[in-house]
């Protein structure tokens, strides 16, 4: 990804968008620096890549806005120790934050034309750490975990019950709860003393669809 001309937007970004408003761990930071969002959005949308605001994508989804990426990968707290699932795979750009930053990722898309962009855009990175597979993310992947990290990009009216269910002992799960106009990010903590939970910032996203979510409309 050398020669790319959106260095200058992307540095500004973090420095503005993510450092500017708090985010302080600086493997976040060095990651967020050294992406391309521009790629994981239309050719048409480069210009807005490194805005702080969230874009449209392919059917009906989005990519989520720089500062709200970096503050739910905060919130989930990734070691490179650590096996993580993402529940909403979208245009991949997420998902390539956290392989960046995790042993191991485990990505659930329900909509297979997203999750094929999203492996296409993912292949120039030469990652081998990562597995994507569309299904019904509110199951989770059972196969796969338990896992260290639970992240989901999809608003829920609750956190999905499987999705606990495949959480180790002392990990931690990050999602987006409320109804479909708004939401607040959740932080839910497994511990020997029960399940904590946590409150975040107020946010808006696309509904999580699936058995244990919404249902469409």
């Amino acid at each position: 990804m050398s020669g790319d001309p959106y260095e200058f937007q992307r540095q500004r970004m973090v420095k503005k968008h993510i450092q500017g408003r708090g985010i302080e761990d600086p493997r976040i930071l060095k990651v967020m620096r050294q992406i391309p969002r521009h790629v994981f959005v239309r050719d048409s949308l480069h210009h807005q890549a490194y805005s702080d605001h969230a874009l449209r994508i392919e059917q009906g989804q989005t990519i989520s806005q720089p500062y709200i990426v970096a503050r739910m990968t905060e919130m989930l707290d990734v070691g490179e120790e650590h096996s993580v699932l993402e529940i909403g795979t979208g245009s991949g750009y997420q998902t390539l934050i956290l392989a960046r930053l995790a042993r191991r990722v485990y990505s659930l898309e329900r909509i297979s034309e997203l999750a094929k962009k999203a492996i296409e855009r993912l292949r120039p990175f030469g990652l081998d750490n990562v597995k994507i597979q569309t299904f019904d993310g509110t199951v989770g992947w059972g196969g796969e975990g338990p896992y260290d990290r639970i992240m989901v990009t999809a608003g829920a009216p609750e956190v999905p019950k499987p999705l606990l269910d495949q959480l180790k002992m002392g990990g931690k799960l990050v999602i987006p709860e409320g109804d479909r106009r708004g939401q607040r990010l959740m932080l839910y903590h497994l511990t020997e003393d029960g399940l904590r939970r946590f409150s975040g910032e107020e946010v808006t996203f696309v509904p999580l669809i699936g058995r244990f979510g919404w249902t469409e409309e």
